[in-house]
């Protein structure tokens, strides 16, 4: 079998890059900017994310009580980008997906310089995030992050009108919290 030509169809399928923001007043610039990957399952098929944990040699599986799925998920910017990125760049996704795992891959490596610390890097990955997934449904009202910081808010794509309604399917409720309470904006592609 060609395990990474395998991981790579599944996770163009399953997989999810996302790029959270949260508010933060400790940080410089008020928000934390957190890229993950993840890819999820229902437990009885779970086996494959099993395969991706050692594959991949990094991130951990998780219970997603939002849909009571488990997650395979890598959230460390030195595994984003020493394990993961390349991974995708030597195997890349066959549909448009692509193209959000380089959008992903220029935030990491905005983040990984610390630029995310700065307007001008945050405007940018803010910009990268919005351009991820432009089909993807979303859940909330869009509220123009770089203009109201004092709102924790959901960005969204300009293609679909100002709605933003959450991309992830297995999302009601993640982990972070998210969508239910409001604390981290998210921007999600599939």
């Amino acid at each position: 079998m060609d395990l990474p030509s395998y991981i790579s169809g599944y996770v163009d399928g399953e997989g999810c890059f996302t790029i959270s923001f949260s508010r933060r007043a400790k940080m410089r610039g008020g928000w934390e900017v957190r890229p993950s990957f993840s890819v999820s399952q229902n437990v009885d098929r779970g086996e494959v994310l099993h395969r991706m944990v050692e594959f991949f040699g990094c991130g951990g599986i998780r219970p997603d009580r939002s849909d009571r799925t488990i997650k395979f998920e890598v959230r460390s910017i030195e595994d984003l980008m020493v394990k993961v990125i390349p991974h995708f760049r030597q195997y890349p996704l066959q549909s448009s997906k692509q193209g959000d795992v380089e959008r992903f891959a220029a935030v990491c490596e905005l983040v990984q310089r610390k630029a995310h610390l700065t307007p001008n890097g945050f405007h940018e990955i803010v910009e990268l995030a919005v351009a991820m997934n432009p089909s993807g449904r979303r859940k909330f009202q869009a509220v123009e992050m770089l203009g109201d910081r004092q709102r924790k808010v959901i960005v969204s794509t300009s293609r679909n009108g100002g709605a933003v309604r959450s991309s992830d399917p297995h999302e009601g409720r993640n982990d972070l919290g998210t969508v239910s309470t409001g604390d981290p904006a998210k921007l999600n592609s599939l």
